[in-house]
C-alpha cells in the first residue's frame, strides 16, 4: 500500500487537492502496480515560516514572495 505524504503551504482549494490526489493516484497505479483503493495520500499544510530553502525561511525569501503571499504568508487565504 503506497502512502504518499504531501506538504503544501496553506491556501490550496479542495478542488486543487482533489485533482492532485487523482493524478498522483493514477501515477502510483501505473508505476507501482498498486490497486487504486490502496493508494493513500495525506496532505499536510505547513506555514511559510516553518519552511526554509537554501537557509532562508520561505516567509522571508523575496524570490518566493508571490507564492508565499498566495499560499502561506500573513493574510493569505486558508
Amino acid at each position: 500500500m503506497p502512502n504518499i505524504r504531501v506538504e503544501l503551504l496553506p491556501g490550496r482549494t479542495v478542488d486543487q487537492r482533489r485533482r492532485f490526489a487523482e493524478e498522483v493516484t493514477r501515477a502510483a497505479v501505473e508505476a507501482l502496480g498498486a490497486r487504486r483503493q490502496d493508494v493513500r495520500i495525506m496532505f499536510e499544510e505547513v506555514a511559510a515560516d516553518f519552511v526554509a530553502n537554501g537557509g532562508v525561511l520561505a516567509s522571508e525569501d523575496p524570490g518566493r514572495s508571490a507564492v508565499v503571499s498566495r499560499f502561506g504568508g500573513p493574510g493569505s487565504p486558508g
